[in-house]
């Protein structure tokens, strides 16, 4: 399964993409809002995790336009 991780603490994403990776799960990750969203409308995933504090767009806006978008992405929030 690939998950969408999107976080701009570059040591945390790298933690938390190792420990999904070690569960077998395909990781990107996107380190700001503006990725993120492109991704999270272009791309298929299993689910996201999701920051709200990012650059460029904040969490909460990235996941308003996927709702917007009619995506249906399971998304966890840190």
């Amino acid at each position: 399964m690939r998950i969408l991780l999107v976080e701009d603490d570059a040591p945390l994403a790298e933690s938390i993409a190792q420990a999904l990776r070690e569960e077998q799960f395909a990781v990107d990750i996107a380190a700001d809002g503006e990725t993120g969203a492109h991704l999270g409308a272009t791309e298929t995933y299993a689910a996201a995790v999701l920051d709200l504090g990012l650059p460029k767009q904040d969490g909460l806006s990235v996941l308003r336009g996927w709702r917007e978008q009619n995506r249906p992405l399971p998304v966890l929030i840190l």
